[in-house]
């Protein structure tokens, strides 16, 4: 699942990258998530010409879609031209029963090493892994080298920061997600890029494979970042993975898609001792130069909700049991409730937290409703 409407040709690197770690490109359906401005037939033909199987959805294609589908009064939960539009992406694969899926951004490219298939090691992986936990119950994902970096990733609290990091050796066996990081620009948020003193949106500290010292997990009550760009994940996850809708909202809050569904999903890995795995693959992020003042701008009105929302939903579903029923819709439903009917006029923007609510509501009626009609695919 890549959203694109430029630097989709970055996926080329990814099939070459494929067929240099004989892993199977039969195995791969690729979707692109795009916009009616852009050309869509050479999108296709990319992906013609690689001989890879896969489908392009511009916002025309979405609708047609959601009507194939019968489930039309749910399209609004995928916001147009915003990265949230990845959510797209999960409804197909959940109406595909696909088994795994990838989220790919096109601004990055593989290194070296076997990116699906270390991917795909990474969720079937059981063993002893570095798990990392903090006093503040916030792991950063760049963690061993900050005393020389000191970078925080993009969404990472502010009121996190400056923790005492402790890390073991813990035996895992329930890995559902894979997150893999990223070299060269750095994952930030506007406010820490003007502070490193780059105005271009990217940064002037750069990462790289030097930056990484080895595999690890965030131990169970400590929450971490995670970053659509580059992550594997099992279907069963979907339910509470939902990419939340962002931009085209009246408070203007955005940035904060994969961020916030990453706190969902490690709150619910917490509850079922589920794992989300981090480091390699790693990918190189080349981030297009832009204004840090408009990243800023549409950061700022979600800025205090995010320092928050980890701990409106830290004890939310608690008693839910991986043997239950639909665990992860029941912990998301159970989260959406909370945010939904909450009074949170104390934060800025606080009806915020009540309009995702609403929307992760809708976004369970909406898987419900289409593995009522889903055709099963093959098994990838």
């Amino acid at each position: 699942m890549v959203p694109t409407i430029r630097e989709y040709e970055c996926m080329r690197s990814y099939f070459e990258n494929a067929r240099n770690h004989d892993f199977d490109l039969s195995r791969l359906h690729v979707v692109l998530i795009t916009e009616d401005f852009c050309d869509t037939d050479e999108m296709q033909a990319m992906l013609d010409d690689e001989g890879v199987d896969g489908e392009v959805f511009d916002g025309t294609r979405r609708e047609e879609w959601f009507e194939n589908h019968d489930v039309s009064e749910y399209s609004h939960i995928i916001p147009a031209a915003s990265h949230a539009e990845t959510s797209f992406g999960l409804l197909y694969m959940w109406a595909g029963n696909y088994d795994y899926g990838f989220f790919i951004d096109d601004d990055t490219l593989p290194h070296d090493e076997d990116f699906f298939g270390t991917h795909m090691e990474n969720l079937e992986f059981e063993g002893e892994i570095e798990s990392v936990s903090s006093d503040e119950q916030w792991v950063n994902v760049l963690y061993q080298n900050a005393e020389e970096h000191d970078l925080y990733p993009r969404g990472y609290p502010y009121s996190a920061m400056h923790e005492t990091v402790e890390t073991e050796t813990t035996e895992v066996d329930n890995i559902v997600a894979s997150q893999g990081l990223w070299t060269n620009v750095p994952d930030l948020d506007a406010v820490r890029i003007l502070m490193d003193g780059d105005l271009q949106g990217q940064a002037q500290t750069r990462t790289t494979k030097d930056d990484f010292g080895g595999d690890f997990v965030a131990a169970e009550d400590n929450y971490l970042t995670v970053c659509s760009m580059n992550l594997a994940f099992e279907r069963e996850v979907i339910p509470a993975f939902y990419q939340l809708p962002m931009d085209e909202n009246e408070w203007d809050v955005g940035r904060f898609d994969d961020i916030w569904s990453g706190v969902f999903l490690k709150r619910a890995c917490d509850i079922l001792g589920k794992q989300i795995y981090n480091g390699a693959p790693l990918c190189e992020h080349n981030k297009a130069p832009r204004s840090t003042f408009d990243d800023l701008n549409n950061e700022v009105p979600g800025l205090e909700l995010n320092e928050h929302l980890w701990e409106v939903i830290d004890d939310v579903a608690a008693d839910v049991s991986p043997d239950d029923d639909e665990p992860y819709a029941r912990i998301f439903d159970a989260m959406a409730a909370e945010l939904a009917e909450g009074d949170w006029s104390e934060y800025n923007n606080g009806e915020f937290f009540n309009y995702i609510g609403e929307y992760m509501a809708d976004w369970l009626d909406c898987l419900e409703a289409i593995e009522r009609t889903a055709q099963p695919a093959p098994n990838r």
